[in-house]
């Protein structure tokens, strides 16, 4: 499958808006000087919607060639791929959360109150069910990973019935699946599909939204400018969100994002094809992986450094995201170059091929 322009780029960007959501939160939580102020700040959650648009993007569509080249879909292999991708890090992260909660924590004199028990937690992530682990408040490093379980729980289960739904009804498969699934999303009786952010209709949309075939024209040009600037106006002004219900926003986010993305990949755009925000790009899921793990360390630098010197609150803002933000990244470098990239060599092996 070649690789789509732009869209590797685009990972950074969401991962940014992941970290800037978090940072102001983590700070202020430890009662030290944080801004959250402008709605830009505050689109994290939804920026998660959009990686899982991009993900069901991306997989689905991958799914969908190989089963038109080789008539069938080898689960196996893309499970294996999968493995290899998500895996290294996440539990690499999980057991450092664990640590970190139940052993670090402890010994340096901080009372960390969790809602679990620590077998049965250990149980819901190592079987694949942060999200439900999530609910029980387990800290934040292992609470971002709720994510990784939804997407791989979405493939799980869509993956066997891509290859059991004929070719040609695949596309209409998707379409029904998602308006169908955000209904069930919110059923009050179904409430543990929204308790646990079973978000499923985002990958699945866009899903569907990858295998549209549209031929670019001045009216689908007209349509690409529109999809830019509402999600432009989207992820940095709360005009939507405060302008609809829980499910009319996510309905509206469903559909910005995947139609969005069908014309994001048509050309290459220069900027996002520049090989610094390539590189990033490659790196982002670290970058999401890990920044909770380094708002805790430099949390603890702040902490002492505000209580010995008289630093201003716009000094402590400033280098709170400066530092967390180029950590992170310093940090996923060296795990994707030296850890990360030892499990991605290995997935060519498992490449379908007609």
């Amino acid at each position: 499958m070649r690789i789509l322009p732009n869209i590797t780029s685009l990972r950074f960007f969401l991962a940014t808006l992941v970290m800037i959501f978090h940072i102001p939160q983590f700070f202020e939580n430890r009662g030290l000087p944080a801004f959250s102020g402008l709605p830009v700040f505050n689109k994290g959650t939804e920026a998660v919607y959009m990686f899982f648009s991009l993900s069901g993007f991306l997989i689905i569509r991958q799914l969908f060639e190989e089963k038109t080249l080789s008539g069938r879909i080898d689960l196996k292999k893309f499970y294996t791929r999968r493995i290899l991708r998500i895996f290294p890090v996440y539990y690499l992260v999980a057991i450092i959360g664990l640590v970190y909660y139940t052993v670090f924590l402890p010994k340096m004199g901080y009372d960390f109150k969790s809602d679990y028990n620590l077998l049965e937690g250990m149980l819901l992530l190592f079987t694949f069910f942060p999200n439900v682990f999530a609910s029980f408040n387990p800290g934040g490093i292992l609470e971002i990973l709720w994510s990784i379980g939804v997407e791989e729980q979405f493939y799980l289960l869509v993956a066997p019935l891509i290859l059991l739904v004929p070719q040609k009804q695949i596309r209409i498969f998707l379409l029904l699946f998602s308006f169908l699934f955000i209904c069930l999303y919110h059923i009050p009786v179904l409430h543990f599909l929204s308790d646990y952010r079973m978000l499923f209709f985002y990958f699945s949309f866009a899903g569907w939204c990858s295998l549209l075939k549209i031929r670019i024209s001045k009216r689908y040009g007209f349509i690409s400018i529109v999809s830019f600037v509402l999600l432009l106006i989207y992820f940095t002004t709360d005009f939507f969100i405060n302008n609809m219900s829980e499910m009319q926003y996510h309905i509206f986010s469903m559909i910005l994002f995947g139609l969005f993305l069908i014309f994001f990949i048509q050309k290459p755009i220069r900027f996002f094809e520049s090989k610094t925000l390539i590189y990033l790009g490659k790196i982002s899921y670290g970058i999401y992986m890990y920044h909770a793990i380094v708002m805790q360390l430099v949390g603890f630098v702040f902490l002492k450094l505000v209580a010995k010197y008289n630093l201003s609150d716009s000094i402590v803002i400033i280098l709170s995201f400066l530092t967390v933000i180029l950590i992170t990244i310093l940090v996923s470098h060296i795990s994707y170059k030296y850890y990360e990239k030892k499990f991605l060599s290995l997935k060519n092996k498992y490449r379908t091929t007609s």
